[in-house]
């Protein structure tokens, strides 16, 4: 016990660390019967963790961190998981972190040559799978020289020489593990999405984790009597995706219920609403919300989600007819907000439709406005010597960010990490401006900028633009090699349900709407896009696959 250093001490002990696996243990002096989780159909192999309360998800999670130090795993081992959303992959990522263990969660998206890559880096000890996810770890896990040891029992058996999920963790004790767990211990590695290399490990700390819940826990409480009364909806990615730690976490520091969904589906989501009284939802993005929106109006008897207060979006403007959709069907009480965040940096930016109302209403979706940070954030705009340019509005320039909730750094890999924190500050690869109030206005992603003809191109202006055409469901724009452009602008269109859209049609729309260097000069219909399971545009693999789509000229 150090009672005489002022500085220099790492808070460990029981009564004053900081640790993602005290979460639920916390909870348990408060309300420990009351539900810490409920789990939409599929989204479970036990049906006895279908609903667990504060008190059965501490157990559960210190028999799995018990069972995993018995197999002679030690502080700082890290554990693979190649799972999708259940109550079972929730409590072991809980478990992993009570062990003083590192979880590194891979995205069962990812081809088999990275999912080796992520294995050789990260020399996992233990590793579980979805019995269903099998097939598509399995290549790379062999590349990797890695075999599972836990199978979670949704949609199959036991993968061939691994236990099942309820079979490991039998037996094992129920009380804590006595292990030394500190703040600034990584307990979980997040690989970001590789796009013109591997991916690269994000290194999150028990610190960053809190904090970046509490931040958001303040924002998905709106509008509720009390805080405890947050429940709070999820059928987007919660294992393998930073979310976890904004639209999870925030639930059990408010005291209060996650409802977690396999994977989003707009008819699943608005029953599990109506189900089960939510409160908060994380949408996903506006077009996520739209496809909830028409759900609602297609069987409007069917579902009452007047219980939502909440509703956070991300990636783009949300046109104003979207939110007033939403409203119309959960009360005026509904505070929608679109964040800008990262896996890096997660305490987001923050704009409110109701806040900035005549802004919105002006500008949306046509220009993105992301608002300001969240106040434990400090982020600037910055140009590439650094100087802020927050007295010249309407000049871009790269988003910086200083803030607790910023990852330790990118694991095994020093130069890009050297390279993210000059000047130290996280350099996001984002591009924003800010307008004449300070607001700030998304650009784009600084890869996914067009450089047509010596001028640059928002992908994200273009994008919004085209979704405002009827005949677009959806859009992405990305910059292909062009003799006379260097890059032309080249829009990707998924048409609406019976449309047939014409090409030239859409470009005259958006010439109508943007200047000449903007309009796209190609259109290409498309059924499907690459994206990520939270509905990202993978861009990199437009470009890669449609590079000589116009063949230089």
């Amino acid at each position: 016990m150090d009672v005489t250093n002022l500085h220099g001490r790492r808070a460990s002990a029981r009564w004053e660390r900081t640790s993602v696996g005290d979460l639920f243990e916390r909870g348990t002096w408060s309300e420990p019967d009351k539900e810490a989780i409920v789990a939409w159909e599929g989204a479970f192999a036990d049906p006895s963790l279908q609903r667990v309360t504060y008190r059965q998800a501490d157990e559960t999670a210190n028999r799995i961190a018990n069972a995993l130090l018995a197999r002679g795993l030690q502080r700082g081992d890290c554990v693979v998981m190649f799972c999708d959303n259940s109550v079972e992959a929730y409590l072991w990522k809980f478990g992993v972190a009570k062990a003083g263990l590192t979880v590194v969660p891979i995205n069962p998206m990812l081809a088999p040559d990275v999912i080796a890559y992520l294995i050789e880096t990260t020399e996992p000890k233990f590793a579980i799978v979805d019995a269903v996810l099998w097939p598509r770890a399995q290549e790379g896990f062999e590349r990797g020289g890695l075999t599972p040891d836990v199978t979670i029992e949704i949609g199959g058996g036991p993968v061939a020489g691994s236990t099942g999920f309820g079979a490991f963790i039998e037996g094992a004790g129920s009380t804590e593990p006595d292990v030394e767990i500190h703040g600034d211990d990584i307990w979980e590695i997040i690989f970001t999405s590789g796009t013109t290399a591997m991916p690269k490990g994000a290194m999150v700390s028990h610190t960053y984790s809190y904090l970046g819940a509490y931040s958001f826990a303040l924002t998905l409480t709106r509008n509720l009597h009390i805080e405890s009364e947050l429940r709070l909806i999820s059928f987007l990615p919660l294992i393998f995706h930073i979310a976890d730690q904004i639209f999870s976490f925030p639930a059990f520091l408010a005291g209060g219920t996650l409802i977690m969904g396999r994977g989003p589906d707009p008819e699943n989501i608005a029953a599990a609403i109506t189900r089960e009284r939510a409160t908060a939802l994380w949408g996903g993005s506006p077009a996520m919300l739209s496809d909830l929106v028409a759900v609602l109006d297609r069987e409007p008897s069917s579902y009452d989600v007047r219980s939502l207060t909440t509703t956070i979006y991300g990636w783009t403007a949300a046109p104003p007819e979207l939110i007033e959709s939403l409203k119309r069907h959960c009360g005026e009480q509904l505070v929608p907000c679109e964040i800008l965040g990262q896996t890096e940096a997660i305490s987001s930016h923050r704009f409110w439709p109701d806040k900035w109302r005549e802004t919105f209403l002006r500008t949306a979706p046509d220009l993105n406005y992301v608002g300001v940070p969240n106040p434990i954030l400090a982020a600037d705009v910055v140009d590439e010597n650094m100087n802020s340019l927050r007295d010249t509005p309407g000049v871009v320039g790269e988003v910086v960010y200083r803030s607790p909730v910023v990852v330790a750094g990118y694991y095994k890999d020093e130069a890009a990490t050297a390279e993210a924190f000059r000047g130290g500050w996280f350099h996001s690869g984002d591009l924003c401006e800010y307008d004449a109030d300070g607001l700030r206005i998304m650009v784009d992603r600084s890869k996914d900028m067009v450089k047509s003809g010596g001028e640059n191109v928002s992908s994200l202006r273009v994008e919004a633009v085209l979704r405002l055409h009827p005949q677009v469901l959806k859009a992405a724009v990305v910059g292909l090699p062009h003799d006379h452009w260097g890059e032309a602008v080249t829009a990707f269109v998924i048409a609406s349900e019976g449309a047939v859209p014409n090409p030239e049609e859409l470009i005259a729309f958006c010439r109508s709407r943007l200047a000449g260097f903007e309009t796209p000069k190609h259109i290409e219909l498309v059924t499907e896009l690459p994206e990520t399971v939270g509905g990202k545009v993978l861009k990199y693999k437009l470009r890669a696959q449609y590079a000589d789509l116009l063949d230089g000229s």
